[in-house]
């Protein structure tokens, strides 16, 4: 009788907190042509880590900004399963810069076609999971954020002895593992046993849970290996991060100088050392000890020397501890793996800080003529060549080419259902929303599992973003700001409801597993579905509020002219050779 009163309680706390909406998950999608993905265009991810002790909460966070601007968005939830004895696991490739046409099937529906040739012995039970380019979270708090850091060339191997792609890795590591060190012991023996690469190059992964989080690096070995050799297929190596440090992954490798003598803070393959000095990566009579990314991906760039396309670690740097001055002129290799910040951060701050655009910088891309008159930041975002001449622009952490971003939090003071929040954000950081899901839920909206590039859909979830995204570009410096309005109201009331249903769920689970799963899901589906309806409203309003380049103000029912900057009119006189009107005869 408590458990009921309590459940309905709880519905009603729901419905006053998220309202009705569209109630709707997981389905199947059938289709019978063949599975064929498209040529990879390859990208970029930033990944920003949090130890326990450096967030507002105690919470352990990772973040993910899925970069590439035509890879499948799509989202899936992966129920837990329990298996027979004897039961084996098919294992299939990936590609993660890959994306399908709809009418051939979408893409976690079909990819299972596309087998690696190996099968594993499965586990009795398999954990749930959110699945999107990655495996995300599991039903234990284990969370992944992923960045492609990439290798020296002749370790590529990208041939069928490579069973493994980083995805695959990622989805048993969600299956199995109950810590992050599991997870990374998991990944790392498969890979070594069955081959790494495939799609994929040189690849870091954010492995976190409640208690630690950590930097893991793998690499092929070469398109040579094969099982036959008795070598490792892979190379790979995992740094902890310090409780109170956070730490930044942009696509470089972050790994130096390792202890294997140091086994609370390292973690690595038996060939880590002795496939570098085989290959001359690394001389031991130097003298100089084994560092793992000099050897395995020196990166002589900096900052200044590439004009910001290389300037995310250093920005990072300066953003949290801003007092000790990081120079823009320093090696990327040569700035710390992981600092010790000057506050700390809660979830919030983390989600403004993957919309960070190099603002107040030297390096930042709205200013001038490449922001034009509204500072649109987003112009030129892989640099230009004119005249003969190649230039770099700005890379920054936030890039309007991104297929959605994750911000996850591993919470140690909470049942693992309720203390695993995984915050999604479709589309690029600074016109999209960010929506919790929880580790317990057992659906995600439908639309979240469909969509494409190329064909326009209302019933896409990531398409509401995308709509007010390009409602944005052209008046940026003014949109943005109705834009940020939405954001703060939702993003920010679901971060101050986030303790009311953590405690009501907690306590329900602890009572009742499968009527706190129902909880949750219904409350995070709820909302969802409420955010995306608001991102379609606002599309709508930014396009009449700004139609024509003209301002048309809804309440007055008054159009008013655009505001040019003068400095921006002084260069359109200048360019186009203008004329100022000769002054009228009264």
């Amino acid at each position: 009788m408590r458990i009921t009163r309590s459940l309905t309680i709880g519905f009603c706390l729901l419905a006053a907190l998220a309202m009705a909406g569209a109630f709707s998950w997981n389905r199947a999608a059938d289709g019978d042509a063949a599975f064929a993905p498209r040529v990879p265009v390859r990208d970029g991810c930033t990944v920003i880590m949090v130890g326990k002790n450096a967030s507002t909460d105690g919470s352990v966070m990772t973040t993910h900004t899925c970069d590439c601007g035509h890879c499948d968005w799509t989202w899936r939830f992966v129920p837990a399963a329990d298996h027979a004895p004897g039961s084996m696991r098919k294992i299939f490739h990936v590609n993660q810069f890959a994306d399908w046409d709809p009418r051939l099937g979408l893409k976690w529906d079909r990819v299972k076609e596309n087998l690696a040739g190996l099968e594993i012995p499965e586990v009795p039970h398999t954990f749930a999971y959110l699945l999107g380019s990655f495996g995300y979270m599991n039903d234990q708090q284990v969370a992944i954020g992923e960045s492609t850091v990439g290798c020296r060339r002749k370790m590529e191997n990208q041939t069928p002895s490579a069973k493994f792609d980083i995805t695959a890795l990622t989805m048993i590591a969600m299956e199995r593992a109950r810590t992050a060190r599991e997870a990374v012991r998991i990944m790392g023996e498969l890979a070594e046993r069955h081959g790494y690469g495939f799609t994929d190059t040189g690849e870091m992964l954010a492995v976190a849970d409640p208690d630690e989080v950590w930097v893991f690096e793998i690499m092929p070995v070469g398109a040579l290996w094969t099982p036959a050799s008795k070598k490792p297929g892979a190379v790979w190596c995992a740094q902890r991060v310090p409780d109170d440090h956070v730490c930044v992954c942009p696509n470089e490798s972050r790994i130096g100088e390792i202890d294997l003598g140091n086994a609370d803070d390292f973690m690595a393959s038996p060939n880590v050392v002795s496939y570098a000095v085989d290959q001359g990566f690394h001389d031991p009579k130097s003298g100089a000890p084994f560092n793992w990314k000099k050897a395995y991906n020196p990166n002589d760039a900096s900052a200044a020397s590439t004009f910001g396309s290389s300037g995310r670690l250093w920005r990072f740097l300066d953003l949290v501890a801003p007092s000790r001055k990081f120079k823009p002129e320093t090696k990327n290799e040569d700035l710390p793996f992981s600092i010790k910040p000057e506050k700390k951060y809660s979830v919030y701050d983390i989600m403004m800080m993957t919309r960070d655009k190099y603002e107040g910088t030297p390096y930042y891309p709205g200013r001038g003529v490449q922001g034009g008159p509204f500072e649109n930041p987003n112009r030129l975002p892989y640099g230009f060549q004119v005249d003969g001449k190649k230039y770099s622009t700005a890379r920054m952490i936030s890039v309007n080419r991104a297929e959605y971003v994750t911000v996850t939090q591993s919470r140690g003071f909470l049942s693992n259902p309720v203390g695993g929040l995984v915050w999604l954000a479709f589309g690029a950081q600074d016109t999209s929303c960010f929506m919790p899901f929880y580790a317990g839920i057992t659906g995600i909206p439908l639309s979240f599992e469909i969509g494409d590039h190329y064909v326009f859909d209302r019933q896409s979830a990531r398409w509401a973003f995308d709509y007010v995204d390009f409602h944005t570009q052209a008046v940026y410096s003014l949109a943005k700001e109705d834009v940020r309005e939405a954001q703060e109201a939702w993003e920010k009331s679901a971060i101050e409801r986030a303790p009311l249903i953590d405690r009501f769920a907690d306590e329900l689970y602890r009572k009742d597993p499968a009527q706190a799963a129902r909880f949750l899901t219904e409350y995070c589906v709820n909302n969802a579905n409420r955010v995306v309806d608001r991102w379609w409203q606002l599309g709508d309003e930014l396009l009449v509020k700004y139609n024509k380049l003209w301002i048309y103000d809804a309440k007055t029912r008054k159009r008013n002219p655009m505001k040019y900057p003068d400095w921006w009119l002084r260069l359109l006189v200048e360019y186009n050779k203008l004329q100022p009107r000769s002054e009228e005869k009264k």
